[in-house]
């Protein structure tokens, strides 16, 4: 398979990265505990491992683009470069273009009021 953005070669198998977005979430969950929070108030705002994961490379995309916060369409493209690399993302890419909120929406700093 051709790789879809130069830029950033396929890193590391979706089972490696699940795992790591793993660790995340599970550190979110105890950030947001320790702050006194209900569970039952924040746990459906969390990413779900496979959207961690799609962040984090997109991330990685905008890094190594050199780090300008992307438009609109940038966003949507690195989405479905994403899509194309790491197919079994396809579902959880397809949901967060489909959503308007795709920034850190679970992080108590960003979350609107």
């Amino acid at each position: 398979m051709t790789n879809p953005d130069p830029l950033l070669p396929r890193r590391a198998s979706v089972e490696v990265l699940r795992a790591e977005a793993a660790d995340e979430l599970k550190s979110l969950q105890l950030e947001r505990l320790r702050a006194g929070e209900d569970p039952w108030d924040f746990m459906e705002e969390l990413p779900t491992i496979d959207e961690l994961v799609v962040f984090t490379l997109r991330a990685e995309h905008i890094v190594a683009d050199g780090g300008l916060r992307p438009t609109h369409a940038r966003n949507q493209r690195l989405l479905r470069i994403i899509a194309a690399q790491y197919p079994e993302l396809e579902p959880a890419v397809r949901n967060m273009l489909i959503s308007e909120n795709t920034h850190r929406r679970w992080d108590s700093v960003v979350r609107e009021a």
